[in-house]
């Protein structure tokens, strides 16, 4: 072979190696970025879940209560409200005679308990409304404003304690307020083994009646509204009955019964959207139970276990009040069970004084949840 050959040959061999060489390196590179791709989307979806169970933490199905200090001048003006309460006993709303319209906090709403949906209520249907479930209704004349499957039965979870609060109301005095109750381990065990939000009073603790509506309400509290219903009926059961008594006289049994008072799930524990919204319009025409849905934070009063007392928040509010909902969202209660998902339902007066009632059951996380009420609120009130 003379030297040409040579030349040739071992050129055509370089050549061939490096085309070799050239598949390696793009193979691996497919691989790299292959790999990359799928490293991003584990992260992404670990994050996501990280987040959405925080979010549910926050909400409802945690045993901690988080404390934020409570302005002075802001948690006198709570209590000095609650005080000013003209009413001998917490029966009868704001009366204003049969003739005329309920009057809550100086707006008028619709009179009875009997939501319409119309040929123009809207159907939602916007990709930015993630629950499953939602119902607006116009607080001035009962008719339902928008809704996504709001007639549909749903576990209201912890949204139940909003008629826990009313019944209570309802059948005690004034004076009750101020009168203790000490803490059972039946109440703390309650709390603790079914995993449910609780204010974390400890056994023996003697709490005034008035810190277990708020402790019922603002952190959504199992020990105290188990405490509350004992309270008031002797026993959780009998309680209860009282319960199914109220949805009777509201006239929304055919859709709604409660086999408890804190809202853990039960296949016989259910209601609607709609019916929901029913159940806040009469709790916030209670004077008292509408200052205790409209405060944004409390502290309990002072005992030897919490010598400070026990701040506690509600957090659907304080999160929603920096919110463009086109108006102020006044009352709220939240809730939250695995068959349910993050609920709420909610009160607010608009910019133009008209009063709405928003209810959402089944978003993915707590904050979905706040931002469905904000997008209904921005999109469809007045």
């Amino acid at each position: 072979m003379d030297s040409y050959d040579r030349i040739r040959r071992d050129r055509e061999i370089e050549r061939r190696r490096r085309i070799k060489q050239l598949r390696r390196r793009r193979q691996l590179f497919v691989i790299y970025c292959v790999l990359c791709l799928v490293a991003v989307a584990a992260i992404v979806f670990f994050v996501s879940r990280i987040k959405k169970s925080f979010a549910k933490k926050s909400d409802e199905e945690i045993t901690t209560v988080i404390s934020v200090p409570t302005p002075e001048k802001e948690d006198k003006n709570i209590q000095d409200e609650i005080q000013d309460d003209k009413e001998d006993s917490f029966l009868g709303f704001n009366e204003a005679g049969d003739s005329k319209r309920p009057v809550v906090h100086g707006i008028e709403i619709f009179k009875g308990y009997q939501i319409n949906k119309t040929d123009s209520t809207y159907y939602i249907s916007s990709e930015n409304m993630m629950s499953t479930y939602a119902i607006l209704v116009d607080a001035k004349d009962g008719t339902v404003v928008c809704q996504k499957e709001g007639f549909t039965r749903i576990n209201p979870a912890s949204m139940t304690k909003i008629l826990t609060a009313l019944v209570a109301a309802e059948h005690l005095d004034k004076e009750d307020l101020d009168k203790k109750v000490t803490i059972t381990v039946e109440e703390t065990d309650y709390a603790f083994t079914k995993k449910l939000s609780a204010v974390n009073f400890d056994v023996g603790e003697e709490v005034t009646v008035r810190d277990l509506f708020y402790g019922t309400i603002l952190p959504s509290g199992a020990d105290a509204a188990i405490a509350l219903a004992k309270y008031v009926a002797g026993d959780e059961e009998s309680f209860v009955k009282m319960m199914n008594e109220k949805i009777d006289e509201l006239g929304i049994s055919d859709t709604t019964h409660f086999t408890n008072c804190v809202g853990t799930y039960d296949e016989d524990h259910y209601s609607t959207c709609a019916d929901m919204a029913v159940i806040l319009k009469a709790a916030i025409e209670n004077d008292f139970v509408y200052d205790v849905m409209n405060a944004h934070i409390y502290t309990t009063s002072q005992t030897p276990t919490h010598p400070d007392g026990i701040e506690i928040s509600n957090w659907f509010l304080r999160r929603i009040e920096d919110k463009d909902t086109n108006g102020e969202v006044l009352c709220a209660k939240t809730g939250f069970v695995n068959e349910s998902g993050s609920c709420a339902a909610s009160y607010e007066v608009t910019k133009t004084g008209h009063p709405y009632i928003c209810v959402t059951a089944d978003a993915h996380s707590a904050w979905r949840c706040i931002y469905d009420h904000v997008d209904i609120y921005a999109n469809f009130t007045e």
